[in-house]
């Protein structure tokens, strides 16, 4: 297991998720910002253009531009953040040294993804949540022995 973060992900690029993937950014690290494809397309939206599949965390990042005060140290930094959706992809974590979820405070919704992400963690990673109170041992339940030995718990707290 390697004791550098040379690449990480953010799982949830909500307020706290892309405030995470900033502070990543920041501190020279590359990152991917994965989030849901939006379930309700818009009219005149190509549900299968990336455009639209990757459009939550792509906002996420566009709205860095604008904050007040910024997330971001530099405009470079923003070359640092990759975008990208759950389902299309999540095999991408697999490069990755630190794995943060930055979903909703929701136990079903955290295990769920939890599942779906296990397959792809390399060996080493870490696994976080950003949880600010869910169990611990709930979270855990159903994953396997190694995923339970890189799971931690952090919790960010982000201007905004």
């Amino acid at each position: 297991m390697s004791n550098r973060i040379s690449r990480a992900a953010v799982l949830g690029a909500g307020v706290m998720g892309s405030g995470i993937a900033a502070h990543l950014a920041n501190a020279g690290i590359p990152c991917l910002l994965l989030d849901i494809v939006p379930p309700k397309p818009g009219e005149g939206d190509k549900v299968g253009s990336k455009a639209f599949r990757n459009k939550f965390a792509a906002s996420a990042v566009a709205n860095m531009k604008k904050q007040k005060p910024a997330p971001l140290f530099t405009t470079a930094a923003l070359s640092l953040i990759e975008v990208g959706n759950f389902d299309d992809d999540l095999s991408r974590i697999a490069d990755c040294d630190w794995v943060v979820e930055v979903v909703k405070e929701d136990m079903a919704v955290k295990r769920a993804l939890f599942a779906r992400v296990e397959p792809h963690l390399k060996a080493g990673a870490i696994i976080s949540s950003n949880t600010s109170g869910l169990s611990i041992k709930g979270m855990l339940e159903g994953r396997g022995p190694a995923f339970k030995k890189s799971f931690l718990v952090t919790h960010f707290f982000v201007a905004g």
